[in-house]
């Protein structure tokens, strides 16, 4: 079935598929998950069979998504990347969180070493340091870390808050082979003022940096003009080709159904010819994270 609504008008009949460039699954009966509390409304554990039925709802058909460890142990990074081999193209790519062994001057991947060392499959490392120094100078190893991503040919993503994109830019600056990919446009749910901008536009000047249009959505009424005023600032600053959709699912569930969360990305993204949509919605994710192109068209979608 073709795609509609927002989702026709980016791709028109270029659609070959959407990578969703930013789920999760977790179990909190298998693994602690340190964040979790019963008041924020989720599931006490989400699998590959569950991801399934999330996007087989989506307007157009997800052939590959990009799994985000949840928390920042060993074991449950173990866990997630037996859900990512066992269970077919969904989820796909693991990125594992980074979680520092300064004793360890071998472990430049932090907790996620043991894992590499066992040649686990791991795209990327992701540094989660929203509640960290606005300069990151207290994150131990991370030069360390970029340098062995960069030589391993994998990612480093960040999720931080908007003060702490211009350390993201440094970051990237000393490291300029690395790809680097800023998680929710390093804004979230938060306004996308001058400040923020500016801040992106720092980024945005790395060539190798990106940013994923990801976990932006609230349920504020007035929220599709602040993800839209946000959407295409990013896509101003750093071009479709370092771009990256991402549902945040499920964490986006508790605002809006999968199928919403694309069409409310697609109604906020600027009008866009059939490459920059396909760099979007699957080139620069299935690039980043080295994903086969696919052979043929995907199952479509029930809608």
């Amino acid at each position: 079935m073709a795609p509609h609504n927002g989702v026709n008008r980016l791709f028109g009949e270029s659609v070959n598929g959407v990578v969703d460039a930013h789920v999760h699954l977790w179990d909190t009966a298998a693994s602690r998950i340190s964040w979790f509390r019963d008041d924020l409304d989720l599931p006490a554990g989400v699998g590959p069979e569950d991801l399934a039925r999330a996007v087989a709802t989506s307007p157009v058909p997800v052939r590959a998504a990009v799994a985000v460890q949840a928390a920042d142990t060993e074991g449950e990074a173990r866990w997630l990347a037996r859900q990512s081999a066992g269970h077919g193209p969904l989820p796909g790519p693991v990125v594992l969180q980074y979680d520092a062994r300064p004793d360890d001057p071998g472990a430049w991947a932090g907790m996620a070493q043991p894992l590499l060392d066992d040649g686990v499959p791991v795209a990327g490392i992701r540094l989660a340091v929203p509640g960290g120094a606005a300069d990151l100078s207290d994150v131990a190893g991370m030069d360390a870390l970029c340098e062995g991503l960069a030589a391993s040919g994998r990612v480093l993503e960040t999720l931080v808050r908007p003060d702490q994109l211009p350390a993201v830019a440094a970051l990237a600056g000393r490291h300029p082979h690395l790809d680097l990919v800023v998680c929710h446009l390093g804004l979230g749910t938060g306004d996308a003022d001058a400040s923020w901008r500016d801040a992106l536009a720092a980024v945005a000047a790395r060539p190798r940096a990106h940013a994923k249009l990801s976990g932006l959505h609230c349920p504020a009424t007035d929220d599709a003009a602040r993800v839209a005023a946000a959407a295409r600032a990013a896509v101003d600053l750093l071009g479709t080709g370092r771009l990256l959709f991402g549902s945040d699912w499920p964490m986006s569930a508790r605002v809006a159904s999968y199928a919403q969360i694309v069409e409310r990305t697609a109604a906020a993204l600027p009008p866009l010819d059939d490459a920059a949509a396909t760099a979007v919605w699957s080139g620069t994710a299935a690039r980043l994270y080295r994903l086969p192109a696919p052979t043929c068209p995907p199952t479509a979608s029930p809608l």
